[in-house]
């Protein structure tokens, strides 16, 4: 990886966006739990209800949706965020970047005025799940919708055109952020996330200890390899998108 950018000055706020519960954090977490403890106001939006994140076929649905709720407010805590967690409750898996959504991000981003938007690449080569893709088409489009004043008057929000926009799974990632220090706190957000352990973690009742451990140090190992690109000890890496292109 080559990066031509290191280290955003911290914005006073920032937006994550992501297609599920624990998507941010895993995209991003790290660099979150650095800016909010550095006085940033970190809010997540969510896009869908999280509804299908789960293996078991008798699974009652709506407590799931109530708990990954639950487990996204608490991984967000664990970031050390103060900001908002807000749900759109799309049907998980039937999430589209269609013109509604669009008007929903961005009188978001208006309301919140980050400084610096996160979300998934949706350009990302081979990306299988469509909700990822969408996220990530909504967060793009949500930005250039939100900075002029002609898309959606009828909110009677004031337009705000963010610096920055971070994409994470970037195949091409141009952008690093040091996050030495940090990476305990992305990991307490994703243990948070209790509902997934099995199904996104690898982490089964049984044998927790054993597969707890190999699931923290695939992420340690990912933070150290990207840190050890940028010459540092952990970092995360992004596509970077200025917001007057």
């Amino acid at each position: 990886m080559s990066f031509t950018s290191r280290d955003l000055p911290v914005p006073a706020v920032a937006l994550a966006i992501g297609a599920h519960p624990d998507d941010v954090e895993f995209g991003c977490g790290a660099t979150l739990a650095k800016w909010s403890a550095s006085g940033c106001e970190v809010h997540h939006l969510v896009c869908t209800d999280g509804s299908k994140g789960t293996w078991d076929a008798d699974a009652d649905i709506a407590a799931l949706v109530e708990r990954r709720r639950h487990e996204q407010r608490a991984a967000s805590l664990a970031l050390g965020a103060r900001g908002d967690v807000v749900f759109l409750d799309a049907v998980d898996g039937e999430l589209e970047a269609d013109r509604t959504r669009q008007a929903e991000v961005a009188a978001w981003i208006r309301r919140l005025r980050p400084g610096v938007v996160l979300g998934h690449d949706p350009w990302q080569r081979y990306r299988l799940h469509p909700d990822h893709r969408a996220a990530g088409f909504l967060t793009t489009d949500g930005v250039v919708a939100a900075r002029d004043p002609h898309f959606f008057p009828e909110q009677g929000l004031a337009p705000h055109r963010p610096d920055w926009v971070l994409l994470f799974e970037a195949d091409a990632p141009d952008h690093v952020e040091d996050v030495t220090g940090f990476a305990g706190r992305k990991l307490a957000a994703l243990e948070a996330h209790a509902s997934q352990h099995e199904s996104t973690m690898g982490i089964t009742a049984g044998e927790a200890g054993e597969q707890r451990a190999r699931f923290r140090r695939r992420v340690l190992d990912r933070l150290a390899e990207v840190g050890r690109s940028a010459g540092v000890e952990a970092a995360e890496s992004f596509a970077r998108i200025a917001c007057d292109r």
